[in-house]
């Protein structure tokens, strides 16, 4: 049996899905979660750390990749440090948010809001709740 996605967006969906579980042999797990964050949610994301990388808070300059990072720390997301494979020094492993689900990467984003509230960030775009 080949691995399957049904998106649970109705009815039929369900009842796909409940077939697929029944047809299944002895063994095989069954997952259900929330989907992964949108397109949308990401370039919002990035358009978001590109005005605050604009208005350089406290003065900090850092990329875009750092700016995430920091962000995502900030919300609880964690990451991993091993060690550099040359000489001293650490690698950060983690903060890939592609791996967040759609209320978790909004949630991320209303931390940057709220950062950007203590800020005085202009956003490029409103936020949705004030438009």
């Amino acid at each position: 049996m080949d691995k399957i996605t049904i998106k649970l967006v109705g009815g039929e969906q369900r009842v796909r899905a409940s077939q697929a579980i029944n047809r299944a042999p002895a063994g095989y797990v069954v997952t259900i979660r929330e989907p992964n964050r949108t397109l949308d949610q990401n370039a919002k994301l990035w358009a978001m750390i590109a005005d605050v990388m604009n208005a350089k808070p406290n003065g900090r300059e850092m990329t875009a990749d750092q700016w995430k990072g920091v962000f995502m720390d900030a919300c609880g997301h964690q990451a991993e440090f091993v060690p550099s494979l040359d000489g001293p020094g650490f690698v950060c492993l983690g903060y890939k948010s592609s791996h967040l689900n759609k209320s978790q990467f909004a949630d991320l984003i209303e931390c940057i809001y709220e950062f950007g509230a203590r800020h005085e960030i202009r956003w490029s775009e409103p936020h949705p709740i004030a438009a």
